[in-house]
């Protein structure tokens, strides 16, 4: 008895240690990346295919490759947050981009050159042609500088203009000077030493107040928040403008400020320069603080004034509200140096009713006498595209009846009547009429082109239908505002217009693609009806072509017409598989009109990307993916949408799950709900508030609406005009309902407006503390969309996981499925 004792005395501490290291394995394992499946993983090394720009003078196409995802190391890397900019400190330059890792120059006719002499460490952005092009200009980020380069077409051999470029504010650091033989530069100033370092101890308390003026603002992050934080703004922002020869030699223009991007007028004489000043503001971005617009000539010297607007704490949040003062200020595209802007007449605010709401002027530099009005708007100014003297398209539009309208006015004679020629809603996808076409000009602009002595534009579209988008290219009489068809997607190919190189001969650039075949880019002759390939981009994931892909259509229960993307795994076949576990994922959308929420937005002839990002990788899985099921919220005349946002979440999703049931492809007892940002929103309203799901996938949302009081995505009321949508629409009111279990998955650096890493946090929190299943995912260095190669195979096995446990292997539950939607 003694020894039997003993023993288990012995062997108790063992079975101890045994524990407690298993347990520390486990515990261990959450605290570093994991790797997804094999067939996950290889998703996120496939080779991406190459962005693509033509030529100015549409003779050749700029192939630019993208490099694979970067390190968590890279991601990690010193960054600071200042007043809505995110500075890598180390190269004054963005700390978050998406550049190339080199660059292929391609000649219609097939050949091609690859640009050489660029750093193989470099990292490659603001891609630009000259004018005339013969040179293409781009900036290498190094570890410790950004370089700007140019390489002649002809040769390929980049060589190195200026070593300093300046590229933390808005904007392209650089611009052409007309001529194509210089360029404009933002650089870093001679005196940028060493940037300001923080008190040790602060000189005293950091003070905001309030006197009484409204100045609602949205939920903005990254803002400056101390002195020292305005020091170091100062300090990154500010830049010095260069005359740069692409031969050799640079000369210093005017003094250093904190400029936004050079923009030279047509003829090459001037530069419209803006410019930010003191004060700046804790509570909005910087390009709300004061800002000075003026036309300098190349050596510095002011030519004119044009504005100077004070800091705009105080905009109105009203959808279609602005700033006051002169905006949008830009060069007429098809004059020598004439200035063109726009002024709010209604003080801004879209709140207020008002006739007009907008004027635009136009005037040539240097100013002499007062400006010529171009066009009296009715609604909110939304861009302006220039013809060739006689011709100008103005936009406009107006949120909250989505109404778009687009007018033909003269610029050389503002005497002429504005006349609409398009008149239609945003959200009316099978009546968008198209985009005019544009061409480039000797100067570097680009001007409307047209045909019939100038009295005809050319318009490309989606071309939306009840079979799915057909891209068109048309031409369009301004007399008449009829149209001709020229070109029109044919099944079962996808193809749109990427440019029309020749009206006259009417060939086209294409992007050409199938459910099987990648995007290629292809001449297409519409007189010949000859086709001929220029590119042969490969299959990026062949293994993966066995894949189904199929766009179904559906009703919810009120007579909606709906519609989603369904992938089935490879080889599957229902009849002798029966039913899978399902992934759901959806992003919600806003109509005013429930015919336009039940139109068609995709095609089943697109190729089958599976990208790592969303939810089609699951089907390799064996999950049936129900990829971007429509999810429209509809609120018709004095109704508003969210008014009635969690009833029609939970009509859409039980339309779908009862679509792939009806099918016989979907088990309506194994289905996860999934989406990302305003998706993860909804997703867990859909746990709260209906019985439809096994489990839920969330990646950086909002659950709290009384954190966002300002609005919040499309909802234009303020937390107190509206306190019971606020608390209805948020599932953080509504935890205790929750009965599925949920993933949630957060960067902890996210800049998105009203997504902040504590939304997550905290609901996290009132889910654990309600005894709920949940689980939070913090990923680090992270911001909205995440970028780490660590961080996205990570995400992927995090999801994996959750739906094998919680959804592929979850045994059936009483209650749950379509028979009883609501929770």
């Amino acid at each position: 008895m003694t020894h039997e004792l003993s023993d288990r005395h012995l062997l108790l501490p063992v079975l101890f240690v045994v524990c407690l290291v298993a347990g520390t394995i486990d515990a261990v394992a959450q605290d570093v990346y994991q790797q997804p499946p094999d067939a996950l993983a290889a998703l996120v090394d496939a080779p991406t295919t190459p962005a693509v720009s033509l030529s100015p003078d549409r003779s050749h196409l700029l192939l630019m490759h993208r490099p694979n995802l970067p390190s968590i190391a890279e991601v990690a890397a010193p960054e600071l947050r200042l007043a809505g900019l995110r500075v890598n400190p180390r190269n004054n330059g963005p700390s978050r981009s998406r550049p190339y890792r080199s660059l292929t120059i391609r000649d219609l006719a097939g050949d091609e050159i690859a640009v050489r002499g660029i750093p193989a460490e470099g990292r490659i952005r603001n891609v630009s042609w000259s004018p005339d092009s013969r040179h293409i200009a781009f900036t290498v980020d190094l570890e410790d500088r950004i370089e700007l380069f140019a390489v002649p077409v002809s040769t390929g051999a980049a060589r190195r203009l200026l070593n300093s470029v300046s590229d933390a504010f808005y904007g392209a650091p650089f611009d052409w000077v007309p001529g194509s033989n210089s360029l404009v530069v933002r650089t870093i100033p001679e005196s940028a030493v060493a940037p300001p370092t923080a008190r040790a101890v602060p000189a005293g308390p950091i003070i905001q107040e309030a006197t009484g003026e409204e100045a609602q603002a949205r939920t903005y992050q990254d803002l400056l928040s101390s002195p020292h934080d305005e020091a170091l703004f100062t300090y990154y922002v500010t830049s010095q403008l260069v005359h740069v020869d692409i031969d050799g030699g640079a000369e210093p223009i005017g003094d250093p400020q904190l400029f936004y991007a050079p923009d030279l007028s047509p003829d090459g004489r001037f530069v419209l320069v803006e410019y930010l000043k003191k004060p700046y503001s804790y509570l909005v971005p910087a390009y709300r603080f004061p800002v000075t617009t003026e036309v300098w000539d190349l050596k510095g010297q002011l030519i004119q004034s044009v504005a100077d607007l004070p800091l705009a704490e105080a905009v109105p949040t009203a959808f279609g509200s602005v700033r006051e003062g002169v905006r949008s200020v830009g060069w007429r595209a098809d004059t020598p140096a004439t200035l063109s802007w726009v002024e709010a007449r209604d003080g801004g605010d879209a709140r207020v009713e008002a006739d007009v709401r907008d004027e635009v002027f136009q005037q040539s530099v240097p100013f002499d006498g007062p400006p010529t009005a171009l066009a009296t708007l009715p609604l909110r100014y939304g861009g302006i595209l220039w013809g060739d003297g006689d011709l100008a398209l103005v936009y406009e539009s107006w949120w909250s009846t989505r109404t778009r309208r687009v007018y033909a006015v003269d610029p050389d004679d503002s005497m002429k009547d504005a006349r609409v020629i398009m008149d239609y809603s945003s959200e009316d996808r099978y009546n968008d009429p198209g985009q005019p076409l544009t061409r480039a000009t000797d100067a570097g602009t680009r001007v409307l082109i047209t045909a019939d002595g100038g009295s005809s534009i050319f318009l490309s579209g989606a071309g939306a239908s009840p079979e799915g988008n057909r891209p068109f290219l048309r031409r369009m009489d301004l007399e008449s505002l009829t149209t001709t068809e020229f070109f029109r997607s044919e099944a079962p190919n996808y193809e749109s217009v990427a440019a029309l190189l020749d009206p006259e001969s009417m060939t086209l650039l294409t992007r050409r693609e199938s459910a099987d075949e990648p995007p290629n880019y292809y001449l297409r002759d519409l007189k010949t009806g000859d086709l001929v390939a220029l590119t042969n981009f490969p299959h990026p994931y062949p293994q993966l072509a066995g894949v189904s892909k199929e766009t179904i259509q559906y009703e919810r229960e009120d007579g909606i017409s709906l519609t989603a993307t369904l992938y089935l795994p490879a080889g599957y076949e229902s009849e002798r598989d029966g039913p899978l576990p399902a992934l759901v994922w959806a992003y919600p959308r806003e109509f005013k009109s429930a015919d336009a929420a039940g139109q068609r937005y995709d095609s089943p002839y697109q190729f089958k990307y599976v990208s790592y990002w969303g939810a089609v990788p699951y089907v390799t899985q064996g999950y049936a993916v129900i990829n971007n099921a429509s999810m429209p919220i509809v609120g018709e005349g004095e109704e508003e949408p969210n008014d009635s946002f969690r009833e029609q979440l939970v009509a859409n999703a039980a339309a779908a799950i009862e679509e792939g049931a009806r099918r016989g492809v979907v088990d309506p007892n194994r289905v996860a709900i999934g989406g990302h940002s305003y998706g993860a929103f909804m997703t867990a309203n859909l746990l709260a508030h209906s019985n439809l799901f096994r489990a839920g996938i969330a990646r950086s949302g909002a659950y709290n609406r009384t954190l966002t009081p300002f609005g919040f995505q499309a909802e234009e009321r303020l937390f107190w005009d509206a306190p019971d949508i606020y608390y209805n629409m948020s599932p953080f009111m509504h935890a205790e309902k929750v009965d599925e279990p949920i993933l949630l998955i957060h960067g902890e650096a996210d800049n998105n407006s009203g997504t902040y890493p504590l939304q997550s946090r905290r609901y996290y929190n009132a889910l654990k503390g309600l005894g709920k299943t949940a689980r939070l995912v913090m990923l680090p260095h992270e911001s909205h969309g995440y970028r780490a190669r660590e961080s996205i195979m990570h995400m992927l096995w995090e999801t994996n996981r959750w739906l094998d446990l919680h959804v592929k292997n979850a045994a059936p539950t009483a209650g749950s499925g379509v028979e009883d939607p609501i929770g």
